[in-house]
């Protein structure tokens, strides 16, 4: 048997919204801070996922998204250190596709069948929409991650059905800023209204069964009312068998907005549920899974995606939104030299240090310190300092500065000292953070996010931010 053993998701603290000056839209959408991009969300709703349970029977890891950060290199691979999975698994990136995660999903379940091991699948979207445009109300940024497997399943995967059709819906070559769409009509009624019910049809006539046979039914939607459509088109009973895609709360977020929903669903499951699953772009997948009595018992999430929605903070304006973007400039706050762009050949030295966030624990007297320490700094043993990770772990603030100097598109700077509870201490940075309410002792946890951008290096680092 095999199927989902655990899942996460991950939304952006920030939303556009009513109060948000200059945004005109009735709804709200998640949106990614300076320093986030598809890599840091899929860090995050994969390290939700996993937890602190054992990495050790991951065999592989699927990175999907349509806004990789890298064309050429593996984001995967990022992904993968950063959530703390060996180094001896397989690594692929999908993208390409607004079904790139459940294309992913398949993939992953197909591995874990043939090895009777675990495989990973993060999926994370940020699209940018041209400025105005109906597709720049409904994007929203997001991730999601599903770990798959053969033992403590939780929802078993009965089977699968794809469809490939050839169409210009929805696209956007290398040099394209924002997206790019035919005529709406043609998109719906020759896109996505054949082949998303096709691929469900299909799987369901294999197996005898209708959509009336599943107590949940989740499927992408490039927008509310289409959503509807889809519902109505499938026979469905919207108030009991169809799942909320919180497309006027978070947003369409494109490869990963079907496994967010997914997530969504598993969270409210009983055993014995049967869920319907689809994703659309270029074709379709379907899914059929059976809820199992395990859900009772299987770890659950560290934020579900009710916290997620509750936990937000609305931009103040458009503005703000455009200048994270990169489709406006404003002036830095004084004239400093750029950063210097970082060296490969350091970066490869020190990638436990920097993307698992991993300091050492000293062998004799057990006292945890970062950065790692050849000498313990509190008994001065030598050479006994075992690998330590410091990434999920709580902390308090020691002390913080504002500087309303530094170059960042999020003024100001929040540069903290912060000590971990069990020891040990790091100087870092603060992110999503009011600073009317930063002070000392405050609780914080740390995030995964980019530092700065050079000649094409995705300096990542790890920050601090309060507990959400």
């Amino acid at each position: 048997m095999v199927g989902i053993v655990s899942y996460g998701a991950y939304v952006p603290w920030y939303r556009l919204g009513p109060g948000s000056v200059g945004w005109t839209a009735k709804g709200e959408k998640a949106v990614a801070n300076c320093d986030e991009d598809s890599i840091t969300m899929s860090v995050a709703a994969a390290r939700n996922c996993l937890g602190d349970s054992s990495r050790k029977d991951i065999v592989a890891l699927y990175f999907a998204s349509t806004t990789a950060p890298y064309i050429e290199k593996s984001n995967a691979s990022v992904v993968a250190v950063a959530s703390d999975l060996a180094s001896d698994i397989f690594t692929a990136d999908f993208g390409s596709s607004l079904k790139s995660g459940t294309s992913a999903l398949k993939a992953a379940l197909d591995a874990a069948r043939a090895s009777n091991k675990q495989a990973l699948v993060t999926a994370a979207d940020m699209r940018t929409a041209q400025p105005r445009s109906s597709m720049d109300e409904t994007f929203g940024d997001g991730a999601a991650a599903i770990l798959v497997g053969s033992s403590n399943v939780i929802a078993e995967c009965e089977d699968s059905c794809s469809v490939s059709h050839e169409m210009l819906d929805i696209w956007r070559d290398a040099g394209d800023k924002f997206e790019r769409s035919w005529e709406d009509r043609f998109v719906i009624e020759e896109g996505y209204q054949k082949s998303l019910p096709l691929a469900i049809s299909t799987l369901l006539k294999k197996h005898n069964l209708t959509p009336k046979d599943f107590n949940k039914v989740v499927f992408y939607a490039p927008e509310a009312r289409r959503h509807t459509e889809m519902a109505k088109k499938l026979g469905l009973d919207p108030k009991t068998q169809v799942q909320d895609p919180m497309l006027n709360l978070v947003g369409n977020t494109g490869a990963a907005s079907a496994l967010m929903t997914l997530t969504a669903a598993l969270e409210d499951a009983k055993p014995g549920d049967r869920i319907l699953f689809a994703g659309y772009g270029d074709g379709a997948d379907a899914f059929m899974f059976k809820v199992t009595k395990e859900i009772e018992t299987a770890r659950k999430p560290g934020k579900t995606m009710k916290d997620y929605l509750k936990s937000k903070k609305m931009l103040p304006d458009y503005e703000t939104y455009m200048v994270w973007r990169g489709l406006i400039s404003r002036a830095a706050p004084s004239r400093r030299p750029p950063f210097r762009t970082p060296s490969p050949s350091a970066m490869l030295r020190e990638v436990d240090k920097n993307l698992r966030f991993q300091g050492t624990k000293c062998g004799a007297c057990g006292y945890p310190q970062y950065p790692p320490q050849t000498v313990c700094t509190k008994c001065q043993a030598k050479g006994q300092g075992q690998p330590y990770s410091f990434a999920d772990k709580k902390a308090t603030v020691f002390t913080y500065t504002l500087d309303t100097m530094a170059p960042t598109l999020d003024p100001p700077m929040v540069v903290t000292a912060i000590n971990f509870e069990g020891g040990g201490r790091a100087f870092t940075t603060m992110t999503d953070r009011d600073t009317k309410d930063i002070k000392v002792g405050m609780p914080v946890e740390m995030t995964f996010r980019q530092f700065y951008v050079s000649e094409g290096i995705h300096n990542y680092i790890w920050r601090c931010m309060p507990v959400r």
